[in-house]
């Protein structure tokens, strides 16, 4: 597998700084209490270098952090030696038993480009839930792809980065390119460039009820990101939380 983030994700922990990642492990653990669930095993899917993986292991849980780029897990593993981290993309997860719960931040599902792949991971989440496990993730929304998003142009600076944020949204396609120019100081104080290309899919809130209904699972709500708050038109953060009410048989088919 080849690794497209090898250079984006020494910057990665420099430019999500801001991320809400206290916030986001608060709201999970607020979840589990909800829902009376106390896991001893939890998957982050899509774990990066591994921020959320980490706060949650502080806060008691027994961690498995899955990716596709074993150059965010080379990060991860130093932030999480406790941790069992697997190189693999979400769309070919293959563990080696099951787990009580399985979250997936950051919009790490709009990634899912392609038609069937919100079908396929969902599948693999229920495969590895045990019954009545919960699946939580949270996506940009709509509203944000075609309001904030859209065809924008940003820039930041910060700690020694400089870069630029050009968005191309397709609403016919309802694909969104993000085209992203780093210049980054190196120790002898001189900027190296490099660019990098991401892809997200703009996904309607019944598109995804839909393809958990299909695969199983029952949304028991909808926030408006890590908040109390359910989600609204407005919302550009929309968090699901879903139970597998039906498990699939197929536990570690090859």
């Amino acid at each position: 597998m080849t690794d497209s983030y090898n250079r984006f994700a020494e910057l990665y922990d420099k430019l999500t700084f801001d991320v809400e990642y206290e916030s986001a492990a608060d709201k999970i653990c607020e979840i589990f209490s909800h829902e009376k669930k106390n896991p001893e095993l939890v998957l982050d899917l899509a774990c990066g270098t591994g921020s959320l993986t980490h706060l949650l292991l502080a806060r008691g849980y027994d961690m498995i952090g899955a990716d596709s780029s074993d150059a965010m897990l080379n990060i991860a593993r130093k932030k999480c030696p406790e941790a069992l981290l697997l190189c693999q993309d979400m769309r070919e997860l293959e563990l080696y038993g099951t787990v009580d719960a399985i979250v997936c931040m950051l919009d790490s599902i709009n990634y899912l480009t392609e038609d069937g792949d919100l079908d396929t991971v969902f599948r693999l989440c229920n495969n590895y839930l045990n019954p009545n496990g919960l699946l939580i993730f949270d996506i940009n929304s709509e509203y944000k792809f075609k309001n904030i998003l859209a065809n924008q142009t940003y820039t930041y600076e910060t700690d020694g980065i400089f870069y630029t944020w050009e968005n191309d949204y397709n609403e016919e396609a309802n694909l969104c390119d993000f085209y992203l120019t780093f210049f980054s100081e190196n120790k002898d104080g001189l900027y190296e460039r490099f660019d990098e290309v991401h892809t997200e899919r703009c996904y309607l809130k019944s598109e995804i009820s839909d393809a958990l209904e299909r695969q199983g699972f029952k949304v028991l709500s909808c926030f408006d990101g890590y908040t109390d708050a359910l989600a609204h038109e407005k919302s550009e953060r929309l968090l699901f939380v879903c139970r597998n009410i039906d498990p699939i048989q197929i536990r570690f088919a090859k």
